[in-house]
């Protein structure tokens, strides 16, 4: 389609580098802090979901306070298991109102609107990487700053692979990769390579109890191929599931290769501690679908593990097998209704975040991200998934995220919910079909219908998914 054909045109380019009306809010244990009280401080307050940044982010903003301290950041990160659309709601109805916070898209843009903070005349926009300000755009005004670029595809240890004999160079189709993860398992089952992987028991971990993981992400690549980009999925007032089979077969794919392919109800106790740190960073599987971000969380537990994982496509046969979906996780915003000189502190911090050159280091090298602006030159990805996604970039082979698109809370808590049910035995693929169908189009009476929904009544849209959904 022309418009993934454009972002993948866009992506390479940009990745293809060389090699805060009063001092207010009470403190809590996760702030981060320069020192002493001081009164005539300004405090800003963010809220925002990306675990896997959290140190690296209070890191941060001490290295700002310290040069400005009139400013106090207060920083409050809710990922993991929990619900950050639902946390933000909660937070926004209390007495603490975040200055920054995060919206995943055009839903978002939508529940929040009138507490969004006009962000147009600010120094970034112009550095933004053209099309990643589209799904926080509205009547000419940007609300939101881009975190970063991300993608995912199937993540897997190579030294495993080549352990076995089995090359993966060039692996870009559902049935070359389904043949080598059937070789591998066999490597596994004859007890091969159980010498030097030891704790090695199957090919791949699905974590079905993570319903961004296949109602977001899973779901994405079928939709991706349905729907033109986010606004057009968000704009739809029906879901026909044209891709469904081969869908079907992806999910089929990944649950077969499971210790748990036996029993699948199993893995819906799986949840994303299970796959990645205790999962592919313990070299216990050899692979895993998720995105560049787990690299920091797998380096933990093993940096060598880390330095051998790279990126396979995510297949849908028949449709599209040699691409990974690339986007943006999320976008920084700042609350209208904050005072003047917290607005101000706002955007200055952010300012300074992703356009000094001292905050541009941060973003890639401390933060890990893949930079959504145009002027990182001297900057390129550290790491080998950050490598591999501008690898995909560059060759122009990735699809957008439709999910930013998606009725609030459909994918996880219609599909992603729906698919446990599967895995369980308790619903049929069609009937889980049949239902999402029909969840969509009475969600999406409130877009099509003239009706409305407002951030009281939403628990905002589902971000990126990565552990903070993310």
């Amino acid at each position: 389609m022309k418009s993934k054909r454009i972002l993948a045109t866009l992506l390479a380019a940009v990745l293809a580098f060389p090699a805060a009306a009063c001092t207010k809010k009470n403190d809590n244990s996760s702030s981060s802090s320069s020192g002493g009280t001081n009164a005539k401080q300004t405090e800003v307050d963010i809220f925002q979901f990306k675990v896997e940044i959290s140190d690296a982010l209070q890191k941060a903003a001490q290295t700002y306070m310290d040069a400005n301290p009139g400013i106090k950041i207060n920083i409050d990160t809710v990922g993991g298991g929990d619900d950050y659309g639902a946390a933000l709601k909660a937070k926004m109805q209390s007495g603490t109102k975040p200055d920054i916070f995060n919206i995943g898209g055009p839903q978002d843009l939508r529940d929040w609107d009138g507490r969004l903070e006009d962000l147009s005349d600010q120094p970034w926009v112009a550095n933004a990487v053209e099309g990643t300000l589209l799904a926080v755009s509205e009547n000419g005004k940007v609300y939101g700053l881009p975190y970063a670029i991300e993608g995912y595809g199937l993540i897997y240890n190579r030294a495993i692979f080549e352990t076995a004999g089995i090359s993966t160079d060039g692996l870009n189709t559902f049935d070359g990769i389904e043949v080598a993860m059937k070789s591998l398992k066999a490597k596994i089952d004859d007890g091969s390579l159980k010498e030097k992987y030891p704790a090695l028991e199957a090919v791949f971990e699905l974590p079905a109890k993570e319903t961004w993981v296949t109602g977001l992400h899973t779901l994405n690549l079928a939709l991706t191929n349905e729907f033109e980009g986010p606004i057009d999925a968000f704009e739809a007032g029906t879901v026909e599931f044209t891709h469904a089979d081969a869908l079907k077969s992806l999910i089929d794919l990944q649950a077969a290769y499971t210790k748990n392919a036996g029993d699948l109800g199993k893995l819906n106790a799986v949840d994303y501690a299970t796959q990645v740190g205790s999962g592919l960073a313990t070299e216990r599987v050899a692979m895993i679908q998720q995105g560049n971000w787990i690299y920091g969380e797998v380096a933990t537990v093993d940096e060598d593990v880390a330095r051998n994982l790279d990126m396979l496509p995510l297949p849908l046969k028949g449709v599209v097998e040699d691409s990974i979906p690339v986007g943006v996780p999320m976008y920084w915003c700042i609350n209208n209704e904050s005072s003047a000189p917290e607005k101000e502190a706002a955007k200055d911090f952010l300012n300074w975040l992703y356009q000094s050159e001292e905050g541009k280091r941060i973003i890639v090298e401390e933060f890990g991200f893949i930079p959504a602006f145009t002027n990182y030159e001297d900057l390129t990805p550290s790491d080998s998934l950050g490598r591999a996604v501008k690898r995909y970039a560059d060759a122009g082979k990735t699809m957008p995220w439709v999910f930013m698109g998606f009725p609030t809370a459909w994918g996880q808590e219609v599909f992603g919910a729906n698919l446990q049910k599967y895995f369980a035995g308790e619903m049929t693929w069609e009937d889980l079909l049949a239902d999402a169908r029909t969840k969509w189009e009475e969600a999406r009476k409130d877009v099509t219908g003239g009706g409305s929904s407002s951030a009281a009544e939403s628990s905002g849209s589902a971000s990126s998914g990565t552990s903070s959904a993310a």
